[in-house]
C-alpha cells in the first residue's frame, strides 16, 4: 500500500479534521540495523523514539517535527505500514542524552552501547552531509506512538 492510500484509509477511521496534521512520510535508514527491523520494533511497541542530527535538518532546510504531527511510516520498499503521531520533540546535546531517552529507541542494552553506535553513525553522517561531530552536537529527539496500522 502506498502512503496516500494508507492516509486516506486512516481518514475514513477518524472523524477529526486531520489533513492539517499530515506531515508526510517517514522511513528509517541505518547502517547495521535495517529500516524494516526498526519498523518491526515500532509495530511491536518496543521502539517509540528516534534521534536525528540537528545540523542535517538545517543543511537540508527541513522542518523539525512538531508534537501532534502525523507521519506515514514506510518500509525499505516504500510500502506504507503504519501512521505515527509525534508526541514530543526535544533538542538535546549528544553528551546529555540519558539512558531513559536512548532506551525508547529500543535498540541497545545500555547507554554506552547507544553512544558508541550513535557516535559512529553521526561521524559518518557528518562527513557526508558536511558538519563536524562533537560531543555536544545537538540531536533532535522525537517520541511517537503508532495510531493506525496498514
Amino acid at each position: 500500500m502506498d502512503s496516500l492510500s494508507l492516509w486516506n484509509e486512516y481518514k475514513k477511521h477518524t472523524s477529526l479534521d486531520i489533513d492539517e496534521s499530515y506531515a508526510g512520510s517517514f522511513s528509517f535508514e541505518a547502517k547495521g540495523f535495517g529500516g524494516n527491523e526498526r519498523i518491526a520494533s515500532v509495530l511491536s511497541g518496543k521502539k517509540r523514539a528516534a534521534f536525528s542530527s540537528y545540523p542535517t535538518y538545517a543543511i537540508d532546510n527541513d522542518m523539525i517535527p512538531v508534537s501532534g504531527e502525523l507521519y506515514v511510516l514506510e518500509d525499505n520498499s516504500g510500502n506504507a505500514v503504519c501512521i505515527i503521531e509525534v508526541t514530543g520533540v526535544d533538542i538535546v546535546p549528544f553528551n546529555q542524552v540519558t539512558w531513559d531517552m536512548a532506551a525508547l529507541e529500543g535498540e541497545d542494552e545500555n547507554l554506552e552501547a547507544w553512544r558508541e553506535k550513535q557516535r559512529e553513525y553521526l561521524e559518518e553522517e557528518a562527513d557526508i552531509v558536511g558538519f563536524d561531530f562533537t560531543e555536544d552536537l545537538r540531536l533532535v529527539f522525537m517520541t511517537f506512538n503508532v495510531v493506525f496500522r496498514a
